[in-house]
């Protein structure tokens, strides 16, 4: 079964094969009317690329709201191990899980397991518990802390570029 990464590939390639293929036969019909005089001329397109291109376009455009607006994982609770909050992440090219559900006034232990060997992924950063913390690469490297109130808090790499984000429960 193919990943919803793998079919919005496949959409994304299928759209610009087709915006190439119009731009193409545009140029052509362009280059042949140029010849003949110095004045601006309509370019006339089959209907079939006007309705393929504008199914392309909208399509495009609905997995881009799509993927900005109803895509994002609900997040995965902490799993209560000996009366603390505690799940591990899986770090490969960004956080996995990205978003970390837990309660407020218990203590929460993250276990980062590094696979990936980008330099930018070599520290996590926990800016509203003032952590910071080296994450060797495979291996499991535990930041433990305790949130006080209920809200979103951001955890990134060392240099901002992968994120992912504690939802504390009230």
């Amino acid at each position: 079964m193919l990943h919803h990464r793998q079919i919005l590939g496949i959409l994304a390639s299928l759209g610009l094969v087709m915006g190439m293929a119009s731009g193409v036969q545009a140029s052509e019909q362009s280059v042949q009317h140029s010849t003949s005089t110095n004045q601006f001329h309509s370019i006339e397109q089959p209907l079939g690329v006007k309705i393929g291109v504008t199914i392309g376009g909208l399509t495009l455009m609905g997995l881009e709201l799509w993927w900005f607006l109803f895509s994002k994982d609900k997040g995965q609770k902490a799993q209560y191990i000996q009366g603390i909050q505690e799940l591990t992440i899986t770090v490969d090219g960004g956080y996995e899980p990205a978003t970390v559900v837990v309660k407020a006034g218990q203590l929460v232990r993250l276990n980062f397991l590094r696979r990936d060997p980008n330099s930018c992924l070599e520290k996590v950063l926990l800016p509203d518990f003032y952590i910071v913390r080296e994450l060797p690469l495979n291996q499991v490297t535990a930041v433990e802390f305790t949130p006080k109130k209920p809200g979103r808090y951001l955890f990134t790499c060392g240099m901002n570029m992968f994120r992912g984000v504690v939802e504390v429960q009230g």
